[in-house]
Protein backbone atom coordinates (compact mmCIF):
# COMPACT_ATOMS: atom_id res chain seq x y z
CA UNK A 1 0.00 0.00 0.00
CA UNK A 2 2.83 2.40 0.86
CA UNK A 3 4.47 1.71 -2.51
CA UNK A 4 1.15 2.37 -4.27
CA UNK A 5 0.71 5.69 -2.44
CA UNK A 6 4.22 6.77 -3.35
CA UNK A 7 3.65 5.76 -6.96
CA UNK A 8 0.39 7.73 -7.09
CA UNK A 9 1.99 10.74 -5.43
CA UNK A 10 4.75 10.65 -8.04
CA UNK A 11 2.15 10.85 -10.82
CA UNK A 12 0.44 13.80 -9.12
CA UNK A 13 3.71 15.70 -8.72
CA UNK A 14 4.71 14.96 -12.29
CA UNK A 15 1.32 16.19 -13.50
CA UNK A 16 1.70 19.39 -11.49
CA UNK A 17 5.12 19.96 -13.03
CA UNK A 18 3.70 19.62 -16.52
CA UNK A 19 0.88 22.03 -15.65
CA UNK A 20 3.37 24.56 -14.31
CA UNK A 21 5.48 24.22 -17.42
CA UNK A 22 2.47 24.88 -19.62
CA UNK A 23 1.53 27.94 -17.56
CA UNK A 24 5.03 29.33 -17.84
CA UNK A 25 4.94 29.04 -21.60
CA UNK A 26 1.62 30.89 -21.78
CA UNK A 27 2.89 33.66 -19.55
CA UNK A 28 6.05 34.02 -21.62
CA UNK A 29 4.01 34.37 -24.78
CA UNK A 30 1.55 36.89 -23.38
CA UNK A 31 4.08 39.19 -21.69
CA UNK A 32 4.37 42.56 -23.49
CA UNK A 33 8.09 42.14 -24.11
CA UNK A 34 11.38 40.93 -22.68
CA UNK A 35 13.39 44.13 -23.00
CA UNK A 36 13.63 44.49 -19.22
CA UNK A 37 14.87 40.94 -18.81
CA UNK A 38 17.41 41.36 -21.58
CA UNK A 39 18.73 44.82 -20.62
CA UNK A 40 17.85 45.51 -16.99
CA UNK A 41 19.14 43.88 -13.83
CA UNK A 42 17.60 43.17 -10.45
CA UNK A 43 18.70 44.65 -7.16
CA UNK A 44 21.06 41.73 -6.50
CA UNK A 45 22.85 41.94 -9.87
CA UNK A 46 20.85 39.07 -11.34
CA UNK A 47 18.87 39.43 -14.58
CA UNK A 48 15.42 40.83 -13.89
CA UNK A 49 12.80 38.07 -13.68
CA UNK A 50 9.48 37.23 -12.12
CA UNK A 51 11.37 35.83 -9.13
CA UNK A 52 12.39 39.35 -8.09
CA UNK A 53 8.81 40.06 -7.05
CA UNK A 54 6.20 42.56 -8.16
CA UNK A 55 8.18 45.51 -6.84
CA UNK A 56 11.00 45.11 -9.36
CA UNK A 57 10.95 47.61 -12.25
CA UNK A 58 12.54 47.03 -15.64
CA UNK A 59 15.49 49.41 -16.04
CA UNK A 60 17.42 50.83 -18.97
CA UNK A 61 21.15 50.86 -19.62
CA UNK A 62 21.94 53.68 -17.15
CA UNK A 63 19.71 52.40 -14.38
CA UNK A 64 16.80 54.52 -15.58
CA UNK A 65 13.26 53.13 -15.83
CA UNK A 66 12.45 51.79 -19.28
CA UNK A 67 10.62 54.33 -21.43
CA UNK A 68 7.08 53.55 -22.54
CA UNK A 69 6.57 52.52 -26.15
CA UNK A 70 5.82 55.27 -28.67
CA UNK A 71 3.67 54.83 -31.77
CA UNK A 72 5.34 56.64 -34.63
CA UNK A 73 3.75 57.79 -37.86
CA UNK A 74 4.53 55.48 -40.77
CA UNK A 75 7.03 56.98 -43.22
CA UNK A 76 5.48 58.67 -46.21
CA UNK A 77 5.13 56.31 -49.15
CA UNK A 78 6.46 57.51 -52.47
CA UNK A 79 4.45 57.31 -55.65
CA UNK A 80 6.89 54.83 -57.16
CA UNK A 81 8.91 52.05 -55.60
CA UNK A 82 12.44 51.09 -56.53
CA UNK A 83 14.08 47.75 -57.16
CA UNK A 84 12.16 44.92 -55.50
CA UNK A 85 10.18 47.19 -53.16
CA UNK A 86 6.52 46.16 -52.83
CA UNK A 87 4.12 47.96 -55.13
CA UNK A 88 3.02 51.29 -53.72
CA UNK A 89 -0.65 52.26 -53.54
CA UNK A 90 -0.12 54.52 -56.54
CA UNK A 91 1.48 51.71 -58.54
CA UNK A 92 -1.36 49.34 -57.64
CA UNK A 93 -3.95 51.80 -58.92
CA UNK A 94 -1.96 52.54 -62.07
CA UNK A 95 -1.44 48.85 -62.85
CA UNK A 96 -5.13 48.05 -62.45
CA UNK A 97 -6.23 51.05 -64.51
CA UNK A 98 -3.90 50.06 -67.34
CA UNK A 99 -4.82 46.36 -67.18
CA UNK A 100 -8.58 46.95 -67.04
CA UNK A 101 -9.60 49.35 -69.84
CA UNK A 102 -13.19 50.46 -70.22
CA UNK A 103 -14.04 47.84 -72.85
CA UNK A 104 -12.99 45.00 -70.52
CA UNK A 105 -14.86 46.51 -67.60
CA UNK A 106 -18.05 46.84 -69.67
CA UNK A 107 -17.98 43.37 -71.23
CA UNK A 108 -16.94 41.29 -68.21
CA UNK A 109 -18.70 40.44 -64.94
CA UNK A 110 -17.58 39.91 -61.35
CA UNK A 111 -18.74 37.25 -58.88
CA UNK A 112 -21.98 39.14 -58.16
CA UNK A 113 -22.77 39.77 -61.82
CA UNK A 114 -21.78 43.42 -61.77
CA UNK A 115 -19.89 45.03 -64.68
CA UNK A 116 -16.14 44.49 -64.54
CA UNK A 117 -14.11 41.33 -63.85
CA UNK A 118 -13.47 39.93 -60.38
CA UNK A 119 -10.10 41.29 -59.30
CA UNK A 120 -7.91 38.59 -57.77
CA UNK A 121 -4.30 39.72 -57.31
CA UNK A 122 -1.90 42.47 -58.31
CA UNK A 123 1.74 41.57 -57.65
CA UNK A 124 5.18 42.79 -58.54
CA UNK A 125 6.45 40.77 -61.52
CA UNK A 126 9.69 38.86 -61.38
CA UNK A 127 12.52 40.57 -63.32
CA UNK A 128 13.96 39.04 -66.45
CA UNK A 129 17.26 37.17 -65.90
CA UNK A 130 19.19 39.99 -67.60
CA UNK A 131 17.62 42.54 -65.22
CA UNK A 132 18.33 40.73 -61.95
CA UNK A 133 20.15 42.97 -59.46
CA UNK A 134 19.92 46.08 -61.61
CA UNK A 135 18.69 49.10 -59.61
CA UNK A 136 17.30 50.67 -62.81
CA UNK A 137 15.37 47.54 -63.87
CA UNK A 138 11.85 48.38 -65.05
CA UNK A 139 9.11 47.69 -62.53
CA UNK A 140 6.30 45.52 -63.85
CA UNK A 141 3.09 44.35 -62.22
CA UNK A 142 1.03 41.23 -62.90
CA UNK A 143 -2.72 41.82 -62.62
CA UNK A 144 -4.98 38.76 -62.48
CA UNK A 145 -8.78 38.78 -62.80
CA UNK A 146 -11.62 36.34 -63.42
CA UNK A 147 -14.36 37.12 -65.91
CA UNK A 148 -17.58 35.37 -64.92
CA UNK A 149 -19.25 36.34 -68.20
CA UNK A 150 -16.97 33.97 -70.14
CA UNK A 151 -15.41 31.91 -67.31
CA UNK A 152 -11.98 33.15 -68.29
CA UNK A 153 -8.91 33.67 -66.13
CA UNK A 154 -6.97 36.69 -67.41
CA UNK A 155 -3.50 37.84 -66.41
CA UNK A 156 -1.92 41.03 -67.71
CA UNK A 157 1.63 42.23 -67.27
CA UNK A 158 1.96 46.00 -67.00
CA UNK A 159 5.20 47.95 -67.45
CA UNK A 160 4.77 50.67 -64.85
CA UNK A 161 7.67 52.75 -66.19
CA UNK A 162 6.37 52.76 -69.77
CA UNK A 163 2.73 52.93 -68.68
CA UNK A 164 1.47 50.14 -70.94
CA UNK A 165 0.42 46.49 -71.00
CA UNK A 166 3.26 44.32 -72.29
CA UNK A 167 1.66 40.89 -71.97
CA UNK A 168 -1.79 39.28 -71.84
CA UNK A 169 -2.77 35.70 -71.14
CA UNK A 170 -6.36 34.38 -71.18
CA UNK A 171 -7.18 30.82 -70.15
CA UNK A 172 -10.30 28.76 -69.58
CA UNK A 173 -10.40 25.80 -67.26
CA UNK A 174 -7.72 27.35 -65.04
CA UNK A 175 -8.92 28.05 -61.53
CA UNK A 176 -6.73 30.10 -59.16
CA UNK A 177 -7.62 30.25 -55.44
CA UNK A 178 -10.76 32.29 -54.70
CA UNK A 179 -10.43 35.70 -53.13
CA UNK A 180 -12.25 36.79 -49.99
CA UNK A 181 -15.30 38.17 -51.81
CA UNK A 182 -15.76 34.97 -53.79
CA UNK A 183 -15.56 32.84 -50.64
CA UNK A 184 -18.17 34.96 -48.87
CA UNK A 185 -20.44 35.01 -51.93
CA UNK A 186 -20.25 31.19 -51.97
CA UNK A 187 -21.27 31.16 -48.30
CA UNK A 188 -24.20 33.49 -49.02
CA UNK A 189 -25.42 31.19 -51.80
CA UNK A 190 -25.11 28.16 -49.51
CA UNK A 191 -27.08 29.87 -46.73
CA UNK A 192 -29.85 30.77 -49.17
CA UNK A 193 -30.05 27.30 -50.77
CA UNK A 194 -32.14 24.37 -49.47
CA UNK A 195 -28.89 22.47 -48.88
CA UNK A 196 -27.89 25.20 -46.45
CA UNK A 197 -30.54 24.21 -43.88
CA UNK A 198 -28.06 21.96 -42.09
CA UNK A 199 -25.55 24.82 -41.80
CA UNK A 200 -28.22 27.11 -40.37
CA UNK A 201 -29.36 24.43 -37.93
CA UNK A 202 -25.81 23.85 -36.70
CA UNK A 203 -25.26 27.60 -36.31
CA UNK A 204 -28.48 27.91 -34.31
CA UNK A 205 -27.42 25.00 -32.10
CA UNK A 206 -23.97 26.55 -31.53
CA UNK A 207 -25.05 30.14 -30.88
CA UNK A 208 -28.79 30.20 -30.19
CA UNK A 209 -29.14 32.71 -33.03
CA UNK A 210 -30.32 32.55 -36.63
CA UNK A 211 -27.78 32.51 -39.46
CA UNK A 212 -28.89 35.04 -42.06
CA UNK A 213 -25.65 36.32 -43.60
CA UNK A 214 -22.14 35.07 -44.34
CA UNK A 215 -20.67 37.93 -42.30
CA UNK A 216 -21.69 35.97 -39.19
CA UNK A 217 -19.11 33.32 -40.12
CA UNK A 218 -15.39 32.99 -40.64
CA UNK A 219 -15.07 31.54 -44.14
CA UNK A 220 -12.21 30.00 -46.10
CA UNK A 221 -12.74 28.93 -49.70
CA UNK A 222 -10.92 26.36 -51.83
CA UNK A 223 -11.32 25.70 -55.54
CA UNK A 224 -13.15 22.53 -56.55
CA UNK A 225 -12.27 21.24 -60.03
CA UNK A 226 -14.98 18.64 -60.50
CA UNK A 227 -13.99 15.48 -62.35
CA UNK A 228 -10.32 16.45 -62.10
CA UNK A 229 -10.64 15.56 -58.40
CA UNK A 230 -12.53 12.29 -58.93
CA UNK A 231 -16.13 11.30 -59.51
CA UNK A 232 -18.43 14.31 -59.34
CA UNK A 233 -22.23 14.45 -59.11
CA UNK A 234 -24.03 15.35 -62.31
CA UNK A 235 -24.79 18.91 -61.18
CA UNK A 236 -21.10 19.55 -60.39
CA UNK A 237 -19.49 18.17 -63.53
CA UNK A 238 -19.05 21.64 -65.01
CA UNK A 239 -16.76 22.55 -62.11
CA UNK A 240 -13.27 23.20 -63.39
CA UNK A 241 -14.71 24.92 -66.44
CA UNK A 242 -17.03 26.80 -64.07
CA UNK A 243 -15.68 28.52 -60.98
CA UNK A 244 -16.60 26.27 -58.05
CA UNK A 245 -15.71 26.63 -54.38
CA UNK A 246 -15.73 24.37 -51.33
CA UNK A 247 -16.00 26.03 -47.94
CA UNK A 248 -14.55 25.70 -44.46
CA UNK A 249 -16.82 27.63 -42.09
CA UNK A 250 -16.47 28.59 -38.46
CA UNK A 251 -18.66 30.46 -36.00
CA UNK A 252 -16.94 33.72 -35.10
CA UNK A 253 -15.15 33.09 -31.80
CA UNK A 254 -16.76 29.66 -31.78
CA UNK A 255 -16.66 26.18 -33.23
CA UNK A 256 -16.19 24.82 -36.72
CA UNK A 257 -19.20 23.75 -38.78
CA UNK A 258 -18.39 21.04 -41.32
CA UNK A 259 -19.43 22.22 -44.79
CA UNK A 260 -16.75 20.40 -46.76
CA UNK A 261 -19.23 18.24 -48.71
CA UNK A 262 -20.98 21.25 -50.21
CA UNK A 263 -19.77 22.81 -53.46
CA UNK A 264 -20.94 26.19 -54.71
CA UNK A 265 -20.84 26.78 -58.46
CA UNK A 266 -20.26 30.53 -58.57
CA UNK A 267 -20.61 30.64 -62.36
CA UNK A 268 -24.05 28.99 -62.34
CA UNK A 269 -24.87 30.25 -58.82
CA UNK A 270 -26.01 26.79 -57.71
CA UNK A 271 -25.14 24.55 -54.77
CA UNK A 272 -24.36 20.82 -54.93
CA UNK A 273 -23.34 18.15 -52.48
CA UNK A 274 -20.60 15.55 -52.81
CA UNK A 275 -21.57 11.94 -52.11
Amino acid sequence: MLRLMRHHLGKVVAGAAVALTGTAVMVAVTLPGDAGAAQGEGRRGDPASAADGPGTRAQGEAGQPARPGVVERAPREGDRGTGRDPLTDGELRRAQDLALPRTLREDSRDVKGRPGPERLTTDLAEPNPSEAGRPDAPRRAVVSVYDYASDTYVTKTVDLSAGKVVGTDSQRGVQPPPNREESFEAARLLIAAPLGEGLKKDYRHATGKELTDADQLMVTGFVYRGRAEGDAPENLRDCGRHRCVRLFTKVKNGQWIDTRRFVVDLSARTVGRLD
